[in-house]
């Protein structure tokens, strides 16, 4: 079922992208449409997260974008015992693909859908039993859905965005949680 979801979207992607080629004044591909954005994310102390994601846009049109992008993410926790020493530590490491679509109902706002595949693998490290697991590598889908808002700045704008895994599969890196983003798009 999941996977039906993921090529529905897929197929509206690109069916999107093709209608929008068709607009009146689309004169083939235009330099200044393109533009680069993502997100990047470090956080450090018990709950160590690394993310680096790229992304490539065009604008279609006024009120349609898409594009893709590629990331790594990685995930860190310490779990401390009542007596404060080290209990557990868990490691994990992504690196995934994504391909993203934006409608743009009113000229800032847009709303977004993002399907990702990540290769996941880490440990799990246990401290009072002195003993290491493996977790199994493994890809894990990811159907981002969400919106923000696009605020023009210069040639590109400043962008805010909540996204949230429709998919919620136990490994991947956005479960149970919202994705708030906050960065800036470059056109050029």
């Amino acid at each position: 079922m999941k996977q039906a979801y993921v090529v529905s979207l897929c197929c509206l992607l690109i069916t999107g992208m093709a209608a929008a080629q068709d607009e009146p004044g689309n004169k083939g591909f235009d330099k200044s449409r393109l533009f680069i954005g993502g997100s990047l994310g470090l956080s450090f102390g018990d709950y160590t997260i690394i993310n680096v994601s790229p992304q490539v846009g065009y604008r279609f049109t006024e009120h349609f974008a898409a594009g893709a992008g590629v990331n790594y993410i990685y995930y860190n926790y310490k779990y401390y015992a009542a007596d404060g020493s080290l209990y557990e530590r868990d490691t994990y490491s992504y690196v995934g693909m994504n391909i993203f679509g934006r409608a743009y109902p009113i000229r800032q706002f847009f709303v977004q859908a993002q399907p990702e595949l990540n290769y996941v693998w880490g440990s799990q490290r246990n401290y009072p039993y002195n003993v290491e697991s493996k977790l199994p590598s493994q890809f894990v889908p990811s159907l981002l859905l969400g919106g923000g808002a696009a605020i023009p700045a210069g040639s590109g704008a400043i962008t805010i965005s909540v996204m949230y895994d429709v998919l919620q599969n136990s490994l991947s890196p956005y479960y149970h949680q919202a994705v708030f983003g906050f960065g800036f798009a470059l056109g050029f």
